[in-house]
């Protein structure tokens, strides 16, 4: 913080943000002037609607939220500032960063909070000598057409950046290198590590790779860089979409790593047994195997998320793992201390705090109960007759509202919280008048 003074002293940072990460997945806050963040909001905090908890993604205030509602008068709740992670955002002149844990008035934690649970599956790891590193692999589509543009066109016919698919294409990556390039070295400028660029299936598809790093770090630049990017493709006139499945082209994966070490960076999950694993290795993959149909509320939050799941895809079907195996829902990668599992259900409109809380949930529900771990899947995962991914959001709430999982790692409180989510996505969607309806039944029905 001290930099913070000599910087804002100087006149180099005027603006301090201070943000929160909602049920959505969006970075939500306020921007502060940076004298008032140091002289009154760095050590005491900053007030904000605990409506911010209790939205549907347009903002309107739904029923349903025991912790927020007109009953309950939308009081405030204290946002916190973990100063660990104050950074700069160069794409916004003048301008810092910082996250925010949410807590109560009386100084007891927002247990909703996406960032709270997950601090909490955490703390279970740490309990146990142990910490979680994660990669978060975000996919996107670029466009040509500003947001205001692609609101007019009531986000049909837009122009993508691409043609053509230019996945792994140097000249197709080459297109959009500018914007790339821009979000490359913003991210940089913000304390990330940035690993590479490249082109994707689906026109004007790309994904930028950052270095893995621990869980909590992990998911705060998840979503400052999901923020971040569509503000500095706004800023090139220019608009990206990270939706699971903008079309019926391939989706917007997101895929998740995970692996856990002990406190001195020892692999844990890495052994002398089968594929490299340890017994906890192998405990830990079939916790995800098991729990992965109880969780995946977290892994694939909204309506448009379950079209990605489609055989041929390289979006998962089936719930199997494999050794190198795209075509599986869990692939191992990785030798030593590398060793790790990806979790290939998530989409890109994923909230990262959750997701991840719901990996670790599932790997200590496997190490815990001694689970043990099927033969890996060798072949095409498509092909088999295993136990499918969850193929709509109202089949995922109905598992997360009856799992004795959900409620014995996350509690009563934030099982019931994510249901009422689900409840609100759904019953918004059932109102809905698609254009797939009208198509179909303007004229001839």
């Amino acid at each position: 913080m001290e930099q913070l003074w000599v910087e804002a002293e100087a006149g180099q940072i005027d603006t301090v943000i201070i943000a929160i990460t909602d049920m959505q997945g969006r970075l939500q806050g306020k921007r502060l002037s940076a004298r008032y963040f140091l002289e009154e909001v760095a050590g005491h905090g900053s007030e904000g609607c605990n409506y911010l908890l209790a939205v549907d993604v347009d903002m309107n205030t739904v029923d349903g939220y025991a912790m927020s509602s007109w009953d309950r008068g939308y009081g405030d709740f204290v946002m916190r500032p973990d100063m660990g992670t104050l950074r700069r955002v160069p794409w916004q002149e003048g301008a810092a960063l910082v996250f925010a844990d949410l807590g109560w008035e009386d100084g007891s934690p927002v247990v909703a909070s996406p960032r709270q649970i997950l601090r909490r599956q955490l703390g279970r790891l740490a309990e146990r000598g142990w910490g979680a590193y994660v990669g978060t692999e975000l996919e996107f589509v670029v466009y040509q057409d500003t947001y205001e543009q692609a609101w007019d066109k009531a986000y049909r016919d837009l122009t993508p950046a691409n043609r053509y698919n230019v996945d792994y294409s140097l000249l197709g990556g080459s297109r959009v290198e500018p914007l790339l390039r821009r979000v490359r070295n913003g991210m940089d400028g913000a304390g990330m590590y940035v690993e590479s660029a490249k082109g994707e299936c689906n026109l004007g598809q790309h994904e930028i790779a950052f270095r893995f790093a621990d869980a909590l770090a992990t998911c705060d630049n998840h979503v400052l860089y999901k923020t971040g990017a569509k503000e500095i493709a706004a800023q090139e006139g220019m608009s990206i979409t990270f939706m699971a499945k903008p079309n019926e082209r391939e989706g917007n994966s997101c895929h998740i790593h995970i692996s856990l070490r002990a406190a001195d960076g020892t692999p844990v999950m890495a052994g002398d047994g089968p594929y490299g694993l340890s017994k906890v290795g192998e405990h830990f993959i079939a916790g995800q195997q098991a729990a992965l149909r109880d969780l995946t509320l977290l892994y694939a939050p909204t309506i448009n998320s379950y079209k990605r799941f489609q055989p041929g895809s390289f979006a998962p079907t089936a719930i199997k793992w494999g050794v190198d195996n795209r075509t599986c829902a869990l692939r191992l990668v990785g030798h030593g201390p590398s060793l790790r599992v990806e979790n290939r259900v998530p989409g890109g409109d994923v909230n990262p705090y959750l997701a991840v809380a719901g990996l670790v949930a599932a790997g200590l529900r496997g190490i815990d109960d001694e689970l043990p771990l099927e033969e890996p899947c060798t072949g095409n995962a498509y092909a088999t007759d295993a136990p499918t991914v969850v193929g709509t959001l109202r089949e995922a709430a109905a598992d997360w509202g009856r799992s004795e999982l959900a409620e014995r790692a996350f509690g009563a409180e934030v099982v019931a919280h994510y249901a009422n989510y689900a409840r609100v996505e759904l019953e918004a969607y059932d109102r809905a008048i698609t254009d797939w309806e009208l198509r179909r039944g303007f004229e001839r029905l």
